[in-house]
């Protein structure tokens, strides 16, 4: 078993929490309120700038220049791609860049971003991994799973761009990298001694990430 496979399995109840919650099944076949998708989307753009800055850090905390290079590559494909590709999103439902950066930050979304930073702060590029690894990996594992539903690629189901985005082979990609990038961090740094810390820290993770669906879900609810 992988190192991310034990962090999986010592958050078993979390990461079902988080790669189920109802935000994402209503995303498989279009059922998910409009006004949740909207909430999401624009605390997602604010949630990438910060997830920017957490990529910054770990060039910072890089103990070689591999591990500078593959930080420096994700903070590129934040702030060069997936930035833009969400802009994009946003404008197909009425939002406009100025709409995004003008919107003030929910609590859910700075809580987790803050513990991101925070655990990267307070130890290395290891533990800092494991905080960002719920968010890079859970998303295409989710993507992959939503995908595989009768109606996902549906030209009703208005989150079929979405879908067809995390589930598609340039972010799979991203994801098994950082998969691999992680297991090798850990195989140098992991500790059994550490092991606990670094569960506890993706468990935490995890659980902010459930923050953010729930979050996003009660938006559409409290709407209709």
């Amino acid at each position: 078993m992988s190192f991310f496979e034990r962090l999986k399995t010592a958050a078993s109840t979390e990461w079902r929490a988080y790669t189920e919650h109802p935000f994402t099944n209503g995303l498989s076949d279009g059922s998910l309120p409009e006004a949740a998708f909207r909430h999401y989307l624009v605390q997602d753009y604010l949630f990438l700038i910060e997830f920017a800055r957490a990529y910054a850090l770990a060039v910072y905390k890089s103990p070689t220049l591999a591990d500078m290079r593959e930080a420096a590559a994700g903070l590129s494909a934040i702030l060069d791609v997936e930035m833009n590709l969400h802009v994009k999103l946003c404008a197909d439902w009425g939002l406009s860049p100025a709409d995004l950066e003008q919107a003030p930050p929910a609590a859910e979304m700075l809580a987790y971003t803050r513990y991101v930073l925070d655990a990267g702060m307070r130890g290395d590029l290891l533990a800092l991994k494991v905080a960002l690894a719920p968010c890079v990996i859970g998303y295409a594992e989710i993507a992959t799973r939503l995908a595989s539903r009768p109606n996902a690629d549906a030209p009703t189901n208005a989150y079929r761009v979405w879908i067809a985005e995390y589930a598609g082979v340039p972010y799979q990609e991203v994801a098994a990298k950082a998969w691999a990038h992680l297991d090798h961090l850990a195989d140098l740094y992991a500790t059994p001694a550490r092991e606990a810390e670094l569960i506890a820290i993706f468990k935490e993770a995890t659980r902010l990430e459930a923050d953010f669906w729930e979050m996003s879900w009660r938006a559409g609810q409290s709407a209709q």
